[in-house]
């Protein structure tokens, strides 16, 4: 392989084979090709696009360049859910156990918080002990004798995805649908998935920002990993306003308990955490279709077994033995919580909802740099939905601040990012679509 000539290739728009690609993909994973190499191949895929043909073989040579998972001793369907990330956006928390109390397994491998988006693995660390990079063996066992378990990404797996992706952080290529594509699913496949919901985050809290984006990163995934042998689909989710009433390590860990206790029916959260776990379970087969599978999840929420196997996992993972029924006193608590009055009287309209999560970021909650401490306490919880009605003065959140002036700054933040208005707003559906 001569790699300036695939880059040539790519450059002229010409269509790569498979075999073009996992030499690249090798050379990649064992450093033959260097940085700037990868850079150009990067810049010409992002300028020239790739076949649904090319992004899968992508995909299954960025999969195959690590360890790849086998769940053949584990007597269910193994499935998975990945997000495009959001503000407030916990799902996998609730999920994960709600749909392997429905018979499904979940090996969850997730991330840290992205730019404005909050990381599933940094909520997890609120909780004392918790290991988020179990040894392999671990792992396994987890998922075969509970049902789930929601780690880390590992150097075995993907690495050349790993370095695919710090390459395009830093020359302006991350914004490639084939090189999205192949980054999230060489990952997921790397899981063992026999199936895979996607959740593509849409609105002013999202990556995607327009449903044009949205519907053509959701068509790109689902082709490729169906083909790459794995049922796929995809739901279209709205990001323009907080997903649940809190945003922030600590308080989203809270509101996931509560959820699994029984108190969030109703809420946006509830019906998002449904939806995908009906998609989940038909496609893993678990049921014929999505009513009786919204009948499976309920029955698994509303009898308390999903809660158990949040607990159950917990413990396996590190974390406290009575978490399930003592965790408001493992939670770490900021020592400064205020509330966010409202400027004047109104409607809850509308949320700049991406300066909500950067406001998470300066209070301490997210990153600026890969290696920034994270105060697992701080963010804002009890946030006001879109068309409920405040009084002046009354609170639109509550921020929780590590001191005075932190939670100064978060509230003029949080009242800049809300907007009021005279009349009762119409809310928007959480799901606004399905690609299968």
């Amino acid at each position: 392989m001569i790699p300036q000539e695939i880059i040539r290739a790519k450059r002229n728009g010409e269509t790569l084979s498979a075999s073009d690609i996992a030499d690249f993909v090798k050379g990649l994973s064992d450093n033959r090709i260097t940085e700037g190499q990868v850079a150009a191949f990067a810049m010409a895929v992002y300028f020239r696009g790739m076949s649904r043909e090319e992004t899968v073989a992508l995909t299954l040579a960025m999969r195959d360049s690590g360890t790849v998972m086998s769940w053949s001793d584990v007597a269910r369907p193994v499935g998975d859910k990945h997000s495009t990330g959001g503000v407030g956006d916990n799902v996998s928390l609730m999920l994960a156990p709600i749909v392997a109390a429905c018979g499904l397994a979940v090996p969850m491998i997730s991330g840290r918080g992205l730019g404005h988006t909050g990381g599933t693995l940094d909520k997890l660390e609120s909780i004392p002990g918790y290991n988020p990079y179990p040894s392999p063996q671990l792992f396994h066992d987890t998922v075969k004798t509970i049902g789930c378990a929601i780690i880390g990404q590992t150097g075995e797996i993907a690495p050349a995805d790993k370095r695919l992706y710090a390459i395009r952080d830093v020359t302006a290529t991350v914004e490639s649908v084939p090189l999205i594509t192949g980054s999230i699913l060489s990952k997921k496949l790397a899981g063992g998935l026999q199936s895979l919901t996607m959740d593509i985050k849409v609105g002013n809290g999202a990556f995607m920002q327009s449903m044009e984006e949205a519907r053509t990163l959701a068509r790109s995934i689902v082709d490729v990993a169906n083909g790459a042998g794995v049922k796929t689909s995809a739901l279209i989710t709205d990001m323009n306003e907080p997903l649940a009433d809190c945003a922030g390590n600590a308080l989203e860990i809270a509101h996931a308990m509560a959820f699994l206790e029984g108190e969030m029916n109703g809420t946006r959260a509830h019906e998002a955490v449904m939806a995908l776990a009906a998609d989940m379970l038909v496609n893993a087969g678990l049921a014929a279709d999505t009513e009786s599978a919204l009948a499976k999840a309920n029955a698994a929420l509303d009898s308390g077994e999903a809660r158990a196997l949040f607990g159950r996992m917990v413990t396996a993972l590190g974390g406290p033995e009575d978490f399930l029924d003592q965790w408001r006193d493992y939670l770490p608590k900021a020592p400064v919580i205020r509330p966010v009055p409202a400027p004047k009287a109104g409607f809850v309209s509308a949320y700049a909802t991406r300066a909500i999560g950067l406001a998470v970021i300066g209070l301490g909650g997210g990153r600026l740099r890969p290696d920034d401490h994270i105060d697992h306490r701080t963010g804002f919880s009890a946030i006001h939905p879109i068309s409920s009605r405040v009084e002046k003065g009354e609170p639109l959140a509550m921020v929780h601040a590590a001191d005075d002036a932190a939670a100064e700054r978060a509230i003029a933040d949080f009242i800049s990012a809300a907007t009021l208005a005279d009349g009762p707003q119409k809310r928007r559906p959480v799901v606004l679509e399905r690609i299968s």
